[in-house]
């Protein structure tokens, strides 16, 4: 087996690690396997992969995208770190609201599954990043929604004091106000 799963506080988002093999030429890591991801109960079908660098103290976030081009994520870190954001915004569920973070760097390689119906975000922590994450739908602009980056009601405890946010971001509604068509 080239990977382990973590199931998180809120159902759906895992943490997945991927075996690193390691000599004295260096190393060797799997990110995806199908049939290992399969197992565990995580089937996406990926359809873009996205890379995206970072200047450190930025934060991007939160997005997410509308039906019929909902994105489940796959992010991972290829270069830096960073804390990673998912919010549970599937309304009429238990954890509707509610966030967890991790903190995803290059040379521990863990990455974070993150499913529809989340609203995905992170802060870089390191002086650069470069963030690497599959996708389960295509990008699609006029789909793209956003959430404020620190609404009250999520109260996500972002670990910088004063990030770089773009002006997109920074004039995201807050979660009550936010186009979701997501439900449990």
């Amino acid at each position: 087996m080239s990977f382990t799963f973590e199931r998180l506080d809120i159902p759906g988002v895992i943490v997945v690690r991927p075996e690193k093999h390691r000599d004295d030429r260096g190393s060797f890591t799997e990110i995806y396997r199908q049939d290992e991801f399969a197992a565990a109960g995580i089937a996406p079908m990926f359809v873009q992969e996205n890379i995206v660098h970072s200047s450190g103290g930025v934060l991007r976030g939160l997005h997410y995208q509308l039906p019929p081009a909902a994105q489940g994520k796959l992010v991972g870190v290829v270069q830096g770190r960073i804390f990673d954001v998912a919010v549970d915004i599937r309304q009429g569920g238990p954890t509707f609201g509610h966030w967890v973070g991790r903190e995803l760097d290059a040379e521990e390689g863990e990455m974070l599954w993150i499913p529809p119906g989340f609203a995905h975000g992170y802060c870089v922590l390191s002086e650069t990043a470069d963030v690497l994450y599959k996708v389960t739908g295509y990008y699609e602009p006029t789909l793209s929604r956003g959430i404020r980056w620190n609404d009250e009601l999520m109260a996500i405890r972002w670990p910088l004091v004063a990030p770089k946010i773009s002006d997109i971001d920074l004039n995201q509604p807050a979660l009550e106000e936010c186009e979701n068509p997501f439900h449990i």
